[in-house]
This record gives structure tokens, sequence and C-alpha cells, in this order.
């Protein structure tokens, strides 16, 4: 354990921030296999819902510095040609 005081805080914060980013990272996660799910069961209405509130928790993310930019970007497009694919069908 840290001695000096600074450090005490420092601990205390990153732990917090630790917290909170994980359940950041958890609830985007929750959200794109809800997408997935919709698009494994042909409803295109619900995905697309699920689509735009999953692309807005990796949006956030994103703002808030959880996720990569990159890595959301990656993810949006791969949810929109899977979603595009399946309104296709």
């Amino acid at each position: 354990m840290a001695n000096i005081k600074s450090a005490i805080k420092r601990v205390r914060t990153s732990e917090k921030r630790r917290e909170r980013n994980q359940s950041a990272k958890s609830r985007v996660r929750t959200m794109v296999r809800t997408f997935e799910e919709a698009v494994a069961s042909g409803e295109t209405s619900v995905a697309a819902q699920r689509f735009a509130q999953a692309s807005s928790a990796l949006d956030r993310a994103v703002s808030k510095g959880i996720l990569h930019k990159n890595m959301a970007a990656r993810k949006k497009s791969r949810m929109a040609s899977r979603l595009t694919s399946l309104s296709a069908e």
C-alpha cells in the first residue's frame, strides 16, 4: 500500500475510474450482443433499433476515452453491414 498522501489518493481515484470504465465497457458489450441476437433472429426493425442504441453507446464510450475511436468505428461498420445484409434478404 502507498504511504504518500497523493499516492493514496491516486490509488483511490484510479480504482473508481477502473470500476466506471469496466461498467461502461460491459454496457457496450451487452448492447452489441443484443444487436447480434436481433440479427440472428431475423427481426429487421428490432435490429435497426438495437443498432442505433449500440452505436450511441460506442460513441459515448469513445467520447469518455474508454474505447479507442477506431475500434468503435470498426464495430459500427461491421454492425451496419450485418444490418444491411439482413434487410436485403
